[in-house]
């Protein structure tokens, strides 16, 4: 799983810095947003052939990082 973050990058100069696949300027987010819209992993690629399915990996990977990492503070209503 730590493999598939060699795969993400960060630079302030492309995408203002956000996290991208590395040698691509597509970011994480595109790919997650693809994903959660419906498309599936063979329909992104289509779209985005320079992607492979571990680049997917990856940012799925590094989504769930972010995510457990995050702090959740309950919100009472």
């Amino acid at each position: 799983m730590e493999g598939f973050l060699k795969r993400i990058v960060m630079n302030p100069k492309v995408m203002v810095g956000k996290p991208i696949i590395k040698g691509t300027r597509i970011p994480v987010y595109l790919i997650l947003e693809l994903l959660a819209s419906g498309m599936t992993e063979r329909e992104v690629i289509q779209e985005y052939p320079e992607l492979s399915g571990a680049d997917i990996k990856a940012a799925l990977t590094y989504a769930s990082k972010i995510v457990r990492e995050e702090e959740v503070i309950p919100i009472r209503s």
